[in-house]
């Protein structure tokens, strides 16, 4: 795979530029760190969340509360004009009503208003610059932030600096539940996506992996409609310019193999 470029480390970056007003985060509450450095993540996480030590390997190891995986039962996409038959409705895909994201979204953003502090990771997802994404992450936890920055491709400081508006957002308040009382809620958790909108809100679930797969929706969703195949596998080249593709579940391998040292 190819090298990643030198990220563009932007903490406390200038926040008219970031735009981040028009998101509905209160700047006069709350301070903002982009595209923080690996060791300043780790610094705060360490001081500031519960749980958080470091392995003998030299990992960051987390406390993501009460679940400690996926909640697929708790996905949902937004049931509307622009996206409804372009998407494969079903136990996998389970639809949600606007208003009921709009409540969820609400109930996010005024949870992270109440943070003293939050991460904004604004990176791509996709290495091709054609087919590539251009996302944004609002959380309120270091761990995330750390998560996404290795999950996503970092950009370079002139590309940071020309970010420009992102074509999909995460609002990330996993820390705080939803309200089991909202129309199309199964439980405390929700993770919903709304393409009308672009955008992906979190409650209930501080497991980092939701953001992952997650995004890995919103490209299996667009990738098509730019004339782009989009394949849950891995692959490798070898010493003869041989590809070998991995296809598989999640968990069996792919990754493993596609990084064998001999190709």
């Amino acid at each position: 795979s190819p090298k990643k470029a030198d990220p563009g480390l932007a903490d406390d970056t200038d926040l008219e530029h970031l735009t981040i007003k028009g998101y509905g985060i209160n700047l006069e509450k709350t301070k903002v760190h982009r595209n923080t450095s690996t060791p300043k993540l780790y610094e705060m996480a360490l001081k500031f969340e519960k749980g958080t030590t470091i392995s003998s390997s030299g990992a960051l190891m987390v406390y993501s509360g009460e679940r400690t995986g996926r909640s697929p039962k708790d996905k949902r996409i937004v049931k509307e004009a622009s996206s409804e038959k372009d998407i494969w409705w079903g136990p996998i895909n389970s639809p949600l009503s606007e208003k009921s994201f709009l409540i969820n979204r609400e109930r996010a953003i005024d949870f992270l208003n109440t943070r003293d502090r939050l991460y904004v990771v604004d990176a791509f997802a996709g290495w091709h610059k054609d087919f590539r994404l251009k996302v944004r992450v609002i959380t309120s936890r270091a761990y995330h932030a750390l998560f996404m920055s290795n999950m996503l491709v970092l950009p370079t400081k002139e590309e940071l600096e020309n970010f420009g508006t992102p074509e999909f957002t995460i609002y990330n308040s996993g820390e705080f539940p939803a309200n089991r009382y909202t129309e199309g809620m199964t439980s405390d958790c929700s993770v919903a996506i709304s393409f009308e909108r672009k955008e992906m809100v979190i409650l209930g679930s501080q497991y980092a992996g939701e953001m992952k797969k997650g995004i890995f929706s919103v490209m299996h969703y667009y990738m098509p409609k730019r004339g782009c195949l989009s394949l849950h596998s891995s692959c490798n080249v070898g010493n003869k310019g041989d590809v070998t593709v991995f296809f598989g579940l999640s968990g069996t391998g792919k990754t493993t193999l596609s990084t064998d040292p001999h190709r």
